[in-house]
């Protein structure tokens, strides 16, 4: 029977939930995804969308291609990988695509994704994929941040190239953030520490990104 990402990472996002409210143990990351990401601005400096590029763990790639039939021993196309990368998206969307954006202190949303595939290399599925905004904002100040409210999906960003600026202007500012590495930590916090908000937990470890444009 074919696996798909979509019954994993769902799969997964629902344990880790119910797991924050019983069992304050599982708290901590299951998959594990190198990011790349670029904000996307028009000629006019408004931002459009944002481009993202998660490669999994080598573990979870193995699992998810179980069941998928490829010509080349060892290799997959993307045609090969088409189902699969489109299982995966629609699946994100509950998830609001671990992608949460503020203009100007205003939450922003985004379309479903477009440009969408997988690739694969070096034991590892890569997923390209681009989230329009909904209606494109001018901000002053823009912050982007992309975790795992649960903390069952572990996002760290590429040591090289982690976040660009395409088609922005000269004299925006990019700043960012990675989240500190609390892993350790957070497999021994309290049950009492998953109270309340709990399910916001992963928010701890955010990536955060700010772009600030005159």
């Amino acid at each position: 029977m074919r696996r798909t990402v979509r019954g994993l990472i769902g799969a997964l996002c629902l344990a880790g939930t119910v797991a924050l409210g019983a069992v304050a143990a599982e708290a901590h990351p299951h998959v594990w995804i190198t990011a790349r990401s670029e904000l996307i601005y028009a000629s006019d400096g408004t931002v459009t969308g944002v481009r993202h590029a998660w490669t999994f763990d080598d573990m979870f790639s193995t699992y998810a291609l179980q069941g998928i039939e490829a010509k080349t021993k060892g290799a997959y196309s993307r045609e090969e990988l088409a189902l699969l990368a489109q299982t995966n998206v629609e699946s994100l969307k509950e998830f609001a695509y671990f992608t949460f954006a503020k203009a100007d202190g205003k939450k922003e949303k985004f379309l479903e994704p477009v440009d969408y595939y997988l690739d694969y290399k070096d034991a590892a599925l890569t997923l390209h994929f681009t989230l329009p905004a909904k209606t494109p904002f001018k901000p002053k100040q823009l912050s982007l941040e992309v975790f795992d409210p649960a903390f069952f999906i572990d996002f760290k960003y590429s040591d090289k190239d982690p976040v660009k600026l395409v088609g922005a202007a000269v004299d925006c500012k990019l700043q960012f953030q990675r989240p500190n590495d609390g892993t350790a930590s957070a497999q021994k916090l309290g049950e009492q520490n998953f109270m309340g908000d709990g399910g916001n937990f992963g928010a701890m470890f955010a990536n955060k990104i700010v772009v600030e444009c005159p």
